[in-house]
Parts: structure tokens; C-alpha cells; sequence
């Protein structure tokens, strides 16, 4: 086996339990040297594909250079998969589905145990990887992993939700219904969660027999490699999870390459529009998380304090790069008057890179990210909202190449601003005004998305029509990002999911995603069974 399938970091070294940076009581014990640094790296290793359980170096021509965020120095080259690579991928997960799906249920689930408590003894491994690349602060990359282990976990315990039905429809007739792996499936996954979107998929998709082949995103590919080696280790059997790599090549290829019948994708509105239509088209299942627009109601009778620290954290962790960042304030009556506070507590949050100590947030993701935000910010201006509090420019002393965006705040806004109208996907928080909860309600309803929203209330009575009437798959009542554990489902709604699909990620729809449902009606005549016993009397019927 060649190993390992991440590249060889120059001055690293394991980061060990007793750190100041980490959680003593979480399992950090890998024995793989991992970066905890920005120092540039002196000879950056190219990222290789995952086929057949192998680490695979790429035979491609074209390459895409991975800089760190923090810094912009080169990390490693992403090939653009060739077009054999990805065939061979399929080819191996085609040649391992019959297998894998006649495995049982029990031995897959053992083989997922294995995987959950690797993911947990590389856990520092696996932040480390998004802090370097993707360029979140160490703990909230380890937020990352966890929200994806999470659902590893649960799906070790997807034998109770596996079981059949059966009725006895007539006499000596009965129909029974059971689920069925679909056999190549495919993930496309975003940036912004290197670790979590991954392990929202190949659990689920890999515990029910299915065989996966998964594009990472180009930019921090190496949650997914070192996920691909563990996954290796658990005992996943050649071919059951492959890696290949690229972009709009890649992609296509897994839009239309007959074998795949199920495609997972989150990212934005016109990818995952054009993968919805594309795929769609060729017959595949898809499941397509998009944009969102988060807003946040906020009533005068909330906890003030509790609020505005819900408030912060949520509009401005990971620098904003979440599609369920609360990216929009709606502040209801005499709410207005809270703003000079949430400014004041936003300007106290500390913009460095991701490894260093105290760090609330790290940079975006690239210089074409930046350069975006920072136009986004400038088109509020231009159309009149009030600038609380600018982040433009922000250079940190020890990183000045990296992609910051300090916090910042926009208030003012109304709902025809391109501030409003596009999703900012950066550590920007626009504030808008309304006079009642009415208002407030209409208001949420009127945006394209709706991926989630919150209110703020100390009213039972207010936070329940609240709920009720609002347009939003996923409602948080004083909970900034409620995002629900995985034995629930995440429930986008409107323009956040692709074609209204309904096939949302993990929990009982991850489940109902990745099978298909097969019924079978059985008509065993009793009086046809065999070896019964004999009888002396004579007939008195014909």
C-alpha cells in the first residue's frame, strides 16, 4: 500500500493531547506528523487520487495550485483527474458494488465502528488539514470533523432502521418491503466543510452497500485523502471508496458516466442548478444543497446579552463561509437600538490565522473570495447602507499576503441592495429594520432561500407563530444555526435546494437517499407445503 495519501508537510509534528489549543478529553493520538504552522513548506508534495484503496499519483497535464489562505504560499498541486483516472474510479467501484452489497449488514457495520474510532484518533490530523488549507481557525476545523463524525456515528446504528415491513394481504399472500444499495453513487463536495460534507455521505452511502466515488473540492482536498487512508485502515474492501480530483471535467464526467446513479452535492446556486438539470437529465438521483440567505429575527424581549453573543458567533465563525452562516439581522421595533452593542462586541474579534492562539476567525478561502466580499461591501455603500464597521483591508502583522476580511457590519439595508439580494459568503452582517413581527415574517418569506433562520424571543406565544408561519427548512428559536443532529435531517427549503428535490442529507432521508425500495408480494398456497401429514379419511369433497 502506498502511504500516506496526504502530502509530506516539512516542519510538522504531532500535536499531542497536553497542547493549550485542545480539548484534553478528546482522543488526539495519531502518530502521523500533521502541520501546526503556517511556515512554508520547502518541497510541496502533489495530492494523488484514491483508487483501489491505492494512492494513486496522477498522470495529468493541468494541475491546481493549493495556496494557504493565511499566507498564500503554495501547499501542494490538485491534478485534474484524466479522463482513464476517472474511469478507473468507476471501473473500481462497479467491480467492488456485488460484492460490498452481499456483505452483510452486520459485517459493514462492524467495518463502520472501525472508521468512527480512527476518524476520532485523527481528529487533530483532519482540523489541521482544513486549518492549513481551507484556513479556519484549529477549533473551529475541529468542529468540522465533528459535525461529519457525528453522522458516522449514527450510521453505525442504521441496522434499526434497515428492518423491512410485511403484511399477510390474503390468504396465504404476504407483501414485505426492504431497502436496497442503488451501487455507484457520487459525491461533489464544497470548500467550506473539507471534512463535514464527506462524512455526511460516504457513512451512509457505504453502510447500506453502496460503493461511492467523491470529487472533493479542488481547493482543500486533503480532509478528504486522509479520510480515503482511514477508511483504508477500518477495512473498507478495495473499491468501495474512490477519490478522484479536478473541475468542470471531473464533474461532467460524474453527470454523465451511466454507472453512477446517485450524485451529493452542496455549493452554490448555479453549480448545483446545472449538476440538478444535468444529472436529472441522465436519469440520476440527486440531492443539491445551494445558496442561502439567513435571517435572524430579533425581538425587543429577547436576552439581550444571549443574543447579541448568538449573533456574533454565528454571523462571523469561519469567516462567514457556511451556507448556514447568520448572514442577516432583522431587527424588530425598538431592536434597532441594540446595534452599537453587536459592533461593539464584533469589533473585539480577533482576525488571524487559523493556528494561531485566540483566533476567532481565519481568512477566506482565496484572493478572488477577498476581492468579492469586499466589492459586496462597497455596492452596500454605494446604495446607501451605513457602515458600521468595515473589515476591508485587514492584514494581520505576522500574515500580511493572507485573504482577511475583518468583521463587518452594514446596517440600513433594504431588501433591493445587492448586499441583500446575493449571498455574501464572508464575515458581513446586513441589518434591516421592520416595525412588527408581521413585518418581520413577510419579510424572510419574501428571499429566494430558505436554508434557515432563527428568532430571538423571550414569548412562547411569539416564537410559535414565529415557526408556524415562516418559509425556512431548518428554524432556530434562539439558536443562531440549527442545524439538527443527524438521527434528524437537514432541511433546506425554496431556492436553497436544487428542483425542490426533497432528498435532503443524512437521517432518514440520507437513508431513504442512498436505497432503493423494493416490495415483493409472495403467494405460497398452504396446501401446497410438503412433508405434511397423511390422512385415513376419505374425501367428502371433490
Amino acid at each position: 500500500m502506498s502511504t500516506p495519501t496526504y502530502p509530506n508537510y516539512s516542519a510538522t509534528r504531532p500535536l499531542h493531547a497536553t497542547s493549550h489549543r485542545l480539548n484534553t478529553t478528546i482522543p488526539s493520538a495519531s502518530a502521523v506528523a500533521y502541520p501546526v504552522t503556517h511556515d512554508k513548506i520547502v518541497s510541496p508534495v502533489n495530492t494523488r487520487n484514491f483508487i483501489d484503496n491505492e494512492a494513486v499519483e496522477s498522470q495529468a497535464s493541468e494541475w491546481i495550485d493549493l495556496h494557504d489562505p493565511a499566507t498564500n504560499n503554495l501547499i501542494t498541486r490538485v491534478p485534474h483527474s484524466t479522463q482513464a483516472e476517472l474511469k478507473a474510479a468507476v471501473d473500481s467501484a462497479a467491480k467492488a458494488f456485488p460484492g460490498w452489497k452481499s456483505t452483510s449488514l452486520l459485517t459493514r457495520q462492524q467495518i463502520m465502528f472501525k472508521f468512527v474510532a480512527l476518524i476520532r484518533e485523527n481528529w487533530d490530523r483532519l482540523a489541521a488539514s482544513i486549518t492549513l488549507e481551507q484556513g479556519k481557525t484549529f477549533a473551529d476545523a475541529k468542529g468540522d470533523v465533528l459535525r461529519g463524525l457525528q453522522v458516522a456515528e449514527t450510521a453505525c446504528g442504521i441496522t434499526t432502521q434497515m428492518t423491512g415491513e410485511v403484511l399477510e394481504v390474503a390468504k396465504d399472500m404476504e407483501t414485505r418491503s426492504y431497502r436496497e444499495p442503488l451501487g455507484v453513487v457520487a459525491a461533489i463536495c464544497p470548500f467550506n466543510f473539507p471534512a463535514m460534507i464527506p462524512l455526511w455521505c460516504l457513512p451512509i452511502a457505504a453502510v447500506t452497500g453502496n460503493c461511492m466515488v467523491m470529487k472533493p473540492s479542488e481547493r482543500d482536498p486533503g480532509a478528504a485523502m486522509i479520510i480515503a487512508e482511514l477508511a483504508r485502515e477500518a477495512g473498507f474492501p478495495d473499491g468501495v471508496f474512490n477519490i478522484v480530483h479536478g473541475a468542470h471535467d471531473a464533474v461532467n464526467f460524474i453527470l454523465d458516466e451511466p454507472r453512477i446513479k446517485a450524485i451529493s452535492f452542496v455549493g452554490s446556486d448555479k453549480a448545483g442548478n446545472y449538476i440538478y438539470s444535468r444529472a436529472s437529465a441522465n436519469g440520476k438521483r440527486v440531492q443539491a444543497n445551494l445558496g442561502a440567505k439567513n435571517h435572524a429575527a430579533v425581538l425587543p424581549d429577547a436576552n439581550k446579552n444571549a443574543t447579541i453573543n448568538a449573533i456574533i458567533g454565528a454571523a462571523f465563525g469561519a469567516a462567514g463561509q457556511r451556507c448556514m452562516a447568520l448572514s442577516t439581522l432583522v431587527l424588530v421595533g425598538e431592536a434597532k437600538s441594540w446595534l452599537p452593542e453587536i459592533v461593539e462586541k464584533a469589533k473585539h474579534l480577533v482576525v488571524n490565522a487559523g493556528f494561531e492562539e485566540g483566533a476567532d476567525l481565519g481568512p477566506v478561502i482565496s484572493p478572488q473570495s477577498k476581492e468579492r466580499i469586499e466589492s459586496l461591501i462597497q455596492s452596500g455603500v454605494d446604495e446607501g447602507a451605513t457602515l458600521f464597521l468595515d473589515g476591508r483591508g485587514y492584514k494581520p502583522e505576522k500574515y500580511p499576503n493572507g485573504n482577511f476580511v475583518g468583521p463587518t457590519i452594514l446596517a440600513d439595508v433594504t431588501t433591493s441592495m445587492k448586499c441583500y439580494t446575493e449571498e455574501i459568503f464572508g464575515p458581513v452582517l446586513v441589518c434591516l429594520n421592520v416595525d412588527t413581527l408581521e413585518d418581520a415574517i413577510d419579510l424572510i418569506n419574501s428571499n429566494k432561500y430558505g436554508n434557515g433562520v432563527a428568532v430571538f424571543t423571550n414569548s412562547g406565544a411569539t416564537a410559535t407563530r414565529f415557526q408556524r408561519d415562516i418559509e425556512a427548512g431548518q428554524v432556530g428559536i434562539n439558536t443562531p444555526i440549527p442545524v439538527p443532529l443527524p438521527m434528524f435531517s437537514f432541511t433546506g427549503n425554496k431556492g436553497s435546494i436544487a428542483g425542490g428535490s426533497g432528498h435532503y442529507f443524512y437521517g432518514k432521508a440520507g437513508l431513504n437517499f442512498f436505497t432503493q425500495l423494493k416490495t415483493v408480494t409472495a403467494l405460497w398456497r398452504s396446501e401446497d407445503a410438503v412433508a405434511t401429514r397423511a390422512t385415513t379419511v376419505m374425501p367428502t369433497h371433490s
